[in-house]
């Protein structure tokens, strides 16, 4: 359990020796809605549980203000606790805002075995070039962060469309393989 404030960072897992374990346990079922081999604390997207009047409080975080699967998210976590007898109310927090090193490693190689290559690590980062959407890049910039294409591992990939299947990723074509893959983009 979180008692006041919000971590900054990823969470991880209830310790056993907490007696709300059972809480974390039940919330780790419930998968994210467009990546259903990670769960939502996986992914860093469940925040806080917390004991309120009348049941618990679960805060979570989108991957970005306008995703589409918040309201799917909310029934999920909700039903997930019902089914085991508890009331549950589930708070969106959008400060501070998620951010992609919040995904653990076992959800990036979950993330990769999906067909997803996962986020390059972006903690500390300000606002900075690979930060903004740029339509060409010019010879002045440095060059963007190689990804590898999750089926064969080539470094020979490039950018097909900067919106992937869901506006979180980038779509990518690998040029050794030659298949499409989205690239969890790093917030």
């Amino acid at each position: 359990m979180v008692a006041a404030g919000l971590p900054s960072g990823p969470l991880q897992a209830c310790p056993e020796s907490d007696p709300q374990h059972a809480v974390w346990d039940l919330l780790e079922t419930v998968t994210d809605p467009e990546i259903p081999v990670v769960s939502l604390r996986e992914m860093g997207i469940l925040r806080a549980v917390r004991q309120v009047a009348g049941g618990l409080e679960v805060v979570i975080t989108p991957t970005y203000s306008g995703c589409p699967a918040i309201e799917q998210m909310h029934d999920d976590v909700v039903g997930v606790l019902a089914l085991a007898g508890l009331r549950a109310r589930v708070l969106t927090q959008l400060a501070p805002a998620w951010s992609s090193d919040w995904i653990t490693p076992q959800a990036q190689e979950k993330l990769r075995r999906y067909g997803i290559a996962p986020p390059h690590a972006c903690a500390g980062a300000s606002v900075s070039q690979d930060k903004i959407l740029q339509f060409a890049r010019n010879k002045a910039q440095p060059a963007l962060l190689a990804v590898a294409c999750p089926q064969c591992e080539s470094l020979d990939t490039t950018e097909i469309s900067h919106f992937g299947s869901t506006a979180c990723k980038a779509l990518y074509r690998c040029l050794a393989c030659l298949e499409p893959f989205d690239y969890f983009k790093p917030y």
